[in-house]
């Protein structure tokens, strides 16, 4: 779902350095999967071709954070902006 995004931090040696790849369009999803000592994050599209992928040693991963989309629809959707309206005509009235 566009939205779904996953931090990996790395030990570069002396520091950690953060990568994130996220959905860019409607439809895509982000996949992790860790096989033979490779953590793999891929943005894949609704057939299941992998548009980008990233590769890290699984060693030297020291975090995988996962933000899947909401549910909720954006602000700027405008949806919310719609139901606080109809809440407040509703409230008013009453």
């Amino acid at each position: 779902m566009k939205g779904d995004r996953v931090e990996v931090v790395i030990d570069t040696g002396g520091s950690a350095e953060t990568y994130e790849i996220s959905a860019t369009r409607e439809g895509r999803k982000v996949e992790v999967n860790t096989v033979r000592g490779v953590v793999e994050v891929s943005e894949v599209t609704r057939s299941g071709q992998p548009v980008r992928t990233g590769r890290f040693m699984a060693s030297r991963v020291i975090a995988l954070v996962e933000h899947p989309a909401s549910d909720e629809p954006t602000p700027e959707d405008g949806a919310p902006r719609r139901r606080q309206a109809a809440r407040e005509q509703s409230e008013t009235l009453l």
